[in-house]
């Protein structure tokens, strides 16, 4: 029986290398996955996944995706294809983008079409609230599993943080990458501690854009 799969980390817990691992085992079986991402999701350019270790991989819209098949497919049909190959599996990538509605048509795929769909994602933003998207599957996937990284201070990593100029971003829209040097993993203790001190800022000089003073609150 299909299964609807929300597989969620911080950020650099490597879930686009594990999306596209899982789409190479497929098609190492001869079999079709369907590797999906949202339209709004442009860091590594249109219809491209690409994870930091180099794996990369072209992939559809998924709005795109959901309104072809909407047209073409039959729930009485006994298999069910896109760009004419039998489709065997559904993986979205950064999959907090989208809408509770494209989060319910994919569960239907599921339910209806007996095809299991993977989603990976961001669980929280950087204010530790819920993506929309990510809300929707933390209510109804058949299962929910973490994948897991570790904080610079050691810990497990729980949050996400944006950083500019050095300093952590309190306030921004949630979906704006522009302004931001980086965003990067924390554990929940660490977000919190305004004056965690200098040995974190040593542990920290290899970051993207230099050093992050995790104790002082950005203007931004």
């Amino acid at each position: 029986m299909a299964k609807l799969y929300f597989r969620y980390g911080a950020m650099g817990s490597s879930k686009s290398a594990n999306i596209l691992m899982v789409r190479y085992n497929y098609e190492e079986r001869g079999q079709y996955a369907v590797l999906l991402k949202p339209r709004t999701d442009s860091r590594d350019g249109e219809r491209k996944i690409q994870s930091r270790m180099g794996l990369s991989a072209s992939a559809e819209y998924v709005d795109e995706f959901l309104k072809e098949i909407s047209t073409i497919w039959k729930k009485e049909n006994t298999e069910y294809r896109y760009q004419g190959k039998k489709v065997d599996a559904v993986l979205v990538d950064e999959a907090q983008f989208l809408s509770e509605a494209e989060i319910d048509t994919l569960s239907d795929l599921v339910d209806f079409y007996n095809i299991p769909v993977i989603c990976y994602g961001l669980r929280t933003d950087f204010r530790n609230r819920l993506f929309p998207g990510s809300r929707r599957l933390m209510e109804i996937a058949d299962v929910i599993e973490e994948v897991p990284t570790v904080c610079w201070c050691g810990k497990r990593a729980q949050c996400n943080t944006r950083y500019a100029n050095g300093e952590i971003v309190r306030r921004v829209r949630r979906s704006c990458l522009a302004p931001m040097k980086a965003m990067w993993r924390f554990a929940g203790s660490t977000t919190k501690k305004e004056n965690y001190g200098k040995k974190l800022e040593q542990k920290m000089k290899r970051a993207p854009g230099g050093t992050v003073k995790l104790w002082k609150r950005s203007k931004i």
